[in-house]
């Protein structure tokens, strides 16, 4: 199945549901929801936010809500997508007949009005990144190498630190150490070499 680029695209490839699919976003776009196409299917936002999305699968097809966990839920129609997901919120249907238009209404409006008081799960704060006490001797002595490795994002400066974490060995910490200096003196991440490829 190829990239849809247009959400029209994405209700014909998903044929079997494709009428109910109409519903749900004829009902959404009733509202001031903006629509795009983002990880290959229908997502709906409100001032660069994203809000809802809507989306088919084998067996069903329904609509998921990014922060359905403020929506007050009095009808106990949502579900949690994954255990580990915190905000998003899925509410699920099999059949066009399952779709109750003024309900389906009712939750949307109340995310966006959730959305435009300010009620959104914010990402976490990276923790701290915790430097191996052999890199801290390392940088003692060697400050311009410190300096280049403040200069690098906290995901690379983490990706070396786990690097040397995790070897056992004193003999494979030093030859890490050895292989890692010149990458982080060029400012580039332990794994840059595979991105892009």
């Amino acid at each position: 199945m190829k990239n849809p680029v247009s959400v029209e695209e994405y209700i014909k490839e998903h044929a079997h549901f494709s009428e109910a699919l109409k519903v749900l976003r004829s009902i959404i776009t009733s509202t001031e929801l903006e629509e795009h196409i983002k990880w290959n299917a229908p997502v709906y936002s409100l001032d660069g936010k994203n809000i809802i999305g809507l989306g088919a699968h084998k067996n069903h097809f329904g609509i998921w809500f990014f922060n359905g966990v403020f929506l007050k839920d009095e009808q106990n129609l949502l579900m949690n997508a994954q255990e580990k997901t915190k905000g998003l919120r899925q509410m699920r249907f099999e059949s066009i007949h399952d779709i109750d238009k003024n309900t389906v209404l009712a939750y949307v409006k109340e995310a966006i009005e959730n959305q435009k008081s300010g009620k959104e799960i914010k990402p976490e704060k990276t923790k701290k990144v915790l430097i191996p006490e052999a890199l801290k001797t390392l940088f003692q002595s060697q400050i311009e190498l410190f300096k280049s490795f403040k200069a690098l994002t906290p995901y690379k400066q983490k990706e070396y630190c786990e690097y040397i974490e995790t070897a056992k060995r004193e003999a494979t910490i030093l030859s890490r150490i050895e292989k890692i200096k010149p990458m982080i003196l060029k400012g580039i991440g332990l794994h840059d070499k595979y991105k892009n490829c």
